[in-house]
């Protein structure tokens, strides 16, 4: 178990290109948490102690408006990092997190990182690609809740969620129906409208979590434009 979770490290953007002495260093200063499903790993405000890797299970990071409305940001799984803005900025968790499926992390806590990141500045800098990478999901994110209608939020979504899959045509959900409207931006009842609007113009075949991409260029289409080419 112990070579796995290290393989596990050492696959990690952040971690790229690290040695394996210095995996070993980062592995002797982690401790493993195992949430139980819907249990919440830190809140929005909490004081950023550390961040956490993803083993096995999946977390959804998600923001709470005034009114109580869920704006899911991210669905992580295994290999994927967790709060790591709140190590960087030495503040509090900018969002909420939480088990959406019974959950193994891996914490680093803040303070014995930060040391190794004055040891070894390739940390910082594997570092920072991966919140650039952030950043840009959150600026793509932003744009289609803003500026795009539901059909063409979904549309670059499951583009989105096809080049994540490897450019595949059958993308598998790992999240609810529920959770993936949150994502967009719109509710479960409006989704499934669109879905079966979509299976009717032949842009996608819907089979329970799997989501084949019929025809990518009308969806591609519908993302950038808000409409389909012509047929």
């Amino acid at each position: 178990m112990e070579a796995q979770i290290k393989t596990l490290i050492a696959n990690v953007l952040f971690f790229k290109g690290l040695s394996d002495a210095e995996i070993d260093d980062l592995y002797r200063i982690t401790s493993e948490r195992t949430y139980q499903r819907n249990q919440i790993v830190f809140s929005d405000g909490e004081e950023g102690a550390g961040f956490f890797l993803v083993i096995e299970g999946r977390i959804s990071v998600y923001k709470m408006s005034p009114e109580g409305k869920e704006q899911i940001l991210h669905i992580l799984g295994p290999g994927e990092p967790l709060g790591q803005v709140a190590v960087f900025a030495g503040a509090s968790f900018p969002a909420n997190a939480q088990a959406i499926a019974v959950s193994r992390l891996l914490f680093f806590p803040r303070r014995a990182f930060v040391n190794l990141i004055r040891a070894r500045p390739t940390l910082a800098l594997n570092m920072l690609a991966i919140l650039s990478n952030r950043l840009r999901e959150f600026t793509v994110q932003i744009e289609n809740i803003s500026l795009k209608e539901v059909p063409a939020r979904l549309a670059s979504y499951l583009l989105y969620l096809s080049e994540e899959q490897h450019n595949t045509a059958r993308l598998q959900l790992t999240i609810s129906k529920a959770q993936l409207a949150s994502i967009i931006g719109t509710i479960p009842e409006t989704l499934s409208r669109i879905l079966n609007r979509m299976s009717a113009k032949k842009l996608i075949q819907v089979n329970g979590r799997e989501i084949k991409l019929v025809d990518r260029e009308n969806l591609v289409a519908l993302a950038e434009h808000g409409r389909l080419v012509d047929l």
